[in-house]
C-alpha cells in the first residue's frame, strides 16, 4: 500500500519499501489470503510477497522504521543499537491526522489473523487513513535530502 502511494506522488525511484516481522514464526511464507484479497480489491499485486524477518544491520540502513502495534514498537526500541536508530521508530498510525498525538497503544493496529475478512478490511482502512501523513513525511525527507546534497556541491 505505501509503496503504491509513494509510487503515485512519483517517489518510486527515490525511495525503497520493505518490509519484515520481529519474529521469524512467518519468514518464507506467502502473505496471508485473507490480506491478499483485500490487496486486490484495490488491485495492489501481493503474490510476490514473502515473510521475513528483521534483521539488525536495517536500523543503520533505514530511515523510516514503521511499527504497525505496540508489541512491534517495544521489540524495536529494545533492538535499536543507537539514539540516531531510535529516531527512525514510529507507530505508522501515527502519521494518521485522528491519531497523530494518541497513547501509542492507541495507535496499534490489531492483528487481524485470528479474525475474518472484515478485520482485514479494517486493517486496509487504519493502514490507508496513515498513508498521507508517510508520503508527506517521505516527501519532505527526500527534499531535505536534495537541498543537503545542493549545498554540499
Amino acid at each position: 500500500m505505501l509503496k503504491a502511494a509513494l509510487e503515485r506522488e512519483g517517489l518510486d525511484g527515490l525511495v525503497a519499501v520493505d518490509s519484515a516481522g520481529t519474529t521469524g514464526y512467518e519468514a518464507g511464507r506467502p502473505i496471508d489470503p485473507r490480506a491478499a484479497r483485500r490487496l486486490a480489491a484495490t488491485q495492489l499485486a501481493s503474490e510476490l510477497h514473502i515473510a521475513r524477518e528483521w534483521l539488525p544491520e536495517w536500523f543503520r540502513e533505514r530511515d523510516l522504521i514503521l511499527a504497525l502495534d505496540i508489541d512491534h514498537y517495544a521489540w524495536l526500541s529494545e533492538a535499536a543499537p543507537d539514539q540516531e536508530s531510535l529516531g527512525k521508530i514510529r507507530m505508522l498510525r501515527s502519521f494518521d491526522p485522528a491519531m497523530a498525538g494518541k497513547d501509542l497503544l492507541d495507535q496499534g493496529i490489531e492483528d487481524p489473523w485470528y479474525g475474518g475478512h472484515a478485520d482485514f478490511d479494517a486493517v486496509w482502512h487504519q493502514i490507508h487513513a496513515a498513508l498521507p501523513g508517510i508520503v508527506e513525511h517521505v516527501k519532505a525527507a527526500v527534499s531535505s535530502d536534495a537541498e543537503l546534497q545542493r549545498q554540499g556541491s
